[in-house]
């Protein structure tokens, strides 16, 4: 078991959760989300609320797990941030590039989806630096 900081990554997978509050809120990138995806109203509230949070904070706290894990017990902020802005960008990123050429799917939604992970993994490794 590599050696991590359970209570940084605890405030790294709540950080990326309160960031996708706020990245698709009304205020920034919701009404163009829910357009680009085909969702509507009814197909939003279906669905267990509890289930979906419950389970996009468990995602957070894999991811931000395994990230601790790749960048170490004890980073300098400054690496770990540019670690995680590569890893948003680059590999996660990327990969959704490759699932959307293929689906079809919009542009706008690979940028609004992209950019949220891009900020994710930042966040991550600047809490994770900090606290490291």
């Amino acid at each position: 078991m590599p050696e991590v900081n359970y209570l940084a990554v605890l405030l790294a997978a709540l950080s990326a959760f309160l960031l996708g509050g706020l990245w698709y809120s009304p205020a920034l990138f919701a009404n163009k989300w829910v357009a680009l995806t085909g969702q509507g109203e009814e197909k939003l509230k279906s669905g267990s609320m509890a289930m979906i949070f419950g389970g996009a904070f468990l995602m957070n706290l894999i991811a931000a797990y395994a990230f601790a894990s790749f960048i170490g017990p004890h980073p300098a902020i400054k690496p770990a941030a540019i670690m995680g802005c590569l890893t948003g960008l680059c590999l996660v990123t990327a990969s959704l590039g490759l699932n959307y050429l293929f689906e079809r799917r919009p542009l706008g939604l690979w940028l609004i989806n992209g950019g949220y992970f891009t900020l994710q993994f930042t966040l991550y490794g600047v809490i994770l630096g900090a606290m490291g």
